[in-house]
């Protein structure tokens, strides 16, 4: 027994990162959750950490759990706000629509009942849409966003073609069906999201003026010709186009990405 407590202590003083993400578990812990009343719907965030506020907003379909690789490393030095986006996880939107400006608009709303008046943000998929849709239309809250695997155009040129034949095929296959239960018209509502929206022009992105990181991996499925322009667009931006990765930067290659992001929300932007 004593050799084992002799074993943990050396874990935990030599991984403590690791051994926080192992025991907490992110989305579902209330010693870190808290429900905001943000427009009319009751927001979910678990908050991580102290120090410069740092939102961050997952994809489709997901929840706060899809930064279990992000939250431990950031909360050592930011004050981690981790936020179920309005109709995903324990944010319920009883509502039969939902737009990314909607979101965005959530977003901002949150910030100022937490009292925050601008934070660093980091959105991946549907969450780095967001972020980019925050900046154009809140550019006070936003100190500088990190951007991964975003898109602004629902179809083949904002979303590799093989990705976006199957969601024409999805949409036209179950367009018609009967949604009788809540979970049911929720789904529908999360996937028509992405199947018409965002609309978003390139050339809208010029009034961000926050420093941007725009990322996307080399064999993501947002074409990385999209992610460029995106990158182009946008005054104060940096590009990285993650070698050997998908859709998944965050996860797929956690640490240079925590590593990379950190130092650009650290470092003064300069071409």
């Amino acid at each position: 027994m004593i050799a084992m407590k002799k074993i943990v202590l050396l874990i935990l003083l030599l991984f403590p990162g690791v051994l926080f993400a192992q025991q907490v578990k992110f989305g579902n812990n209330p010693a870190a959750g808290k429900y905001f009343e943000v427009r009319g719907i009751k927001m979910y965030t678990e908050t991580y950490g102290t120090g410069k506020p740092l939102l961050l907003i997952h994809g489709n379909g997901g929840s706060i759990s899809a930064f279990t690789s992000t939250i431990p490393y950031f909360s050592k030095k930011y004050k981690v706000i981790a936020v179920d986006s309005r109709a995903h996880g324990k944010t319920i939107d009883p509502s039969d629509s939902l737009s990314f400006e909607q979101m965005a608009d959530d977003f901002a709303a949150l910030l100022d009942k937490m009292h925050i008046d601008s934070a660093y943000v980091i959105g991946w998929s549907d969450g780095g849409i967001n972020a980019l849709l925050l900046a154009m239309r809140h550019p006070d809250k936003v100190i500088k966003l990190a951007s991964t695997g975003a898109n602004l155009t629902p179809d083949s040129l904002g979303i590799i073609p093989k990705e976006w034949n199957g969601m024409v095929k999805q949409y036209n296959s179950d367009k018609d069906k009967p949604r009788t239960t809540a979970k049911q018209k929720n789904d529908w509502k999360i996937f028509m999201l992405d199947y018409a929206q965002p609309n978003v022009p390139f050339s809208a992105l010029k009034v961000i003026k926050c420093p941007s990181l725009i990322i996307c991996g080399d064999h993501d499925v947002i074409p990385i010709e999209h992610t460029v322009k995106i990158y182009q667009a946008i005054p104060r931006a940096y590009l990285w186009v993650v070698p050997n990765s998908g859709h998944p930067t965050l996860i797929e290659h956690r640490d240079d990405f925590n590593k990379l992001v950190d130092h650009f929300f650290e470092k003064p932007f300069g071409r």
